[in-house]
């Protein structure tokens, strides 16, 4: 069986596989779209595949789509190249129940795909013809957070946004100067309205999708590339809105075993690939089953009836509570508590972790204790039901393959929103933050984990991180089994509040978090011994 138009023809051989095919002619799906796009989005990685496209597929099926998805590509060719293009733009999704049962499905909404190239000419033009499109309602983002970040921790310009902003809208690379040079283009055509909708897993993200669009076309305005008009198109919420969303699916990179079973039921070429820009995808996506989008309701251009595919539609300040109880408390403050302990303490799989007493605990203080302590409720989904689910079901699922090492990746760009805020809060409500301790419990093992020196003296790979450079750097003096290498290296990291979103000094924690990393770095097995006594 091959992934292909043609190959989904035999609908037998697919269903003796226990595989779902499209029940929807992905054929004239692909044509309509062409002709007249509706649904862009920037990003085509595993969680866009699986959970932006199943959305679309569910649609489709429903018949409360007549189009499928744009998909483009700003930042990753090879993606294009290896898993698109060969594959027809199909794609198979493998969702893991915590029974070990698969349920597999071919999903065919993946209509066009196109690279944002400004040096690439048909590439080019072919982008500005779907901008331009009146029919045109959503263009959406999974480029995870950096991917909207135009400046450093320290406020100065990336070289590639110094570029662009130089360069003007014809001679763009970065996506956020790709997304302005369209919008432009689409205001030069007609000006109809659209809505950008980041579908990241960050704080406000529309906010951080909004501003670096407005600052690039304001640059372009000072220098002559756009007019004034463009730069009110674009800050009017009636023309161009960004409404902010919740996602929430836990998508493992491409597991090899589940290759090898689809290879094993007769569907060809499943393995998993590392492209040049390191991004590890295949095929297929397997992910959990459970999944969460919370949207604000505010297309000015319309859109389909999301709701018909569980998206719960609301109003700004559910989506900020929604995100709020899942960012800051029920479920991405634990997993990057829980990651580089993992690491140290020699778990590669997460779900074995989570069955660790000692890392159980931790997560239940983290959670239940200091998150749920400043958490408003959202309504529309209860924070105790969430973090119930996430505790005895998702976690703990053997199947799903989560590593710790992949909970590890770009840890440095979410403390803030993941822990920052539960501190903010304490001082908020408390006057300082020196009630928590699985927060600063987590700090510590964050800063230990990056001396690369696990619970038993062992070397291992750090996960990728923007941040990890300049943190290493601040650190790389001090030694594990020689605690009194440690002087001031910390105070750099601890205070900054690009990292924190507080100087923790300040907040009353600082100290405590000192004290917790000078122990875990006393000797070999000392990690386990330090927060186990701290847990207790």
């Amino acid at each position: 069986m091959e992934l292909t138009l043609k190959g989904i023809k035999n609908n037998g051989e697919w269903q003796k596989a226990e595989i779902e095919l499209p029940a929807y002619d992905v054929r004239k799906i692909i044509e309509k779209t062409i002709e007249a796009p509706r649904w862009v989005h920037f990003g085509i990685g595993n969680i866009f595949r699986i959970f932006i496209g199943g959305i679309a597929d569910s649609l489709l099926e429903q018949g409360e789509l007549d189009r499928g998805l744009t998909c483009v590509e700003s930042f990753d060719y090879d993606i294009v190249d290896k898993i698109c293009i060969p594959f027809d733009n199909l794609a198979l999704s493998v969702i893991l129940n915590g029974d070990g049962t698969q349920d597999k499905r071919v999903l065919g909404s993946f209509a066009e795909v196109v690279k944002a190239k400004s040096d690439d000419k048909k590439a080019w033009n072919r982008l500005k013809e779907i901008f331009s499109s009146k029919d045109l309602q959503i263009i959406s983002f999974t480029i995870t957070e950096k991917g909207y970040q135009l400046r450093k921790t320290n406020g100065d310009l990336f070289k590639i946004s110094e570029d662009d902003i130089a360069n003007g809208p014809e001679k763009v690379i970065g996506t956020m100067a790709i997304v302005t040079a369209m919008l432009f283009e689409r205001f030069l055509k007609n000006a109809a309205p659209i809505a950008l909708v980041s579908m990241d897993n960050c704080s406000q993200n529309g906010i951080k999708l909004r501003e670096p669009i407005i600052e690039i076309a304001y640059e372009w305005f000072k220098r002559g590339f756009v007019t004034e008009e463009f730069v009110a198109y674009v800050k009017d919420d009636k023309k161009v809105s960004f409404p902010w969303t919740m996602i929430d699916k836990i998508t493992p990179r491409p597991s090899k075993k589940v290759a090898d079973t689809l290879e094993a039921l007769g569907v060809k070429n499943m393995q998993p690939v590392i492209t040049l820009k390191k991004t590890y995808i295949a095929p297929f996506v397997n992910a959990e089953n459970p999944q969460y989008l919370v949207v604000e309701d505010n297309f000015p251009n319309g859109r389909p009836r999301f709701e018909t595919a569980g998206i719960y539609m609301v109003d700004r300040d559910t989506v900020n509570k929604s995100e709020r109880m899942k960012v800051s408390a029920c479920l991405n403050p634990i997993h990057t508590a829980l990651g580089p302990y993992g690491c140290m303490l020699g778990y590669d799989l997460f779900s074995d972790e989570i069955r660790d007493p000692d890392m159980h605990k931790l997560a239940e203080i983290i959670g239940y204790k200091e998150g749920m302590d400043v958490t408003p409720d959202p309504v529309v989904l209860s924070p105790k039901d969430f973090l119930d689910e996430c505790m005895n079901n998702r976690f703990p699922n053997p199947y799903l393959g989560d590593t710790c090492l992949r909970l590890c990746t770009d840890v440095s760009q979410g403390l803030g929103v993941r822990f920052g805020v539960t501190i903010n809060s304490y001082v908020k409500k408390y006057g300082d933050a020196k009630k928590l301790i699985g927060i600063p419990i987590a700090i510590a093992g964050w800063l230990r984990y990056l001396l690369g020196v696990d619970d038993k003296g062992d070397s291992y790979e750090l996960a990728p991180d923007p941040m990890a450079e300049e943190c290493i750097k601040r650190i790389s003096s001090i030694k594990v089994g020689r605690p009194e290498t440690m002087k001031d290296q910390l105070k750099w990291i601890l205070s900054n509040k690009n990292l924190f979103l507080a100087n923790l000094y300040e907040t009353g924690i600082g100290e405590k978090i000192e004290e917790i990393f000078k122990e875990e770095i006393s000797g070999l097995g000392a990690v386990r011994a330090t927060v186990r006594k701290y847990l207790t």
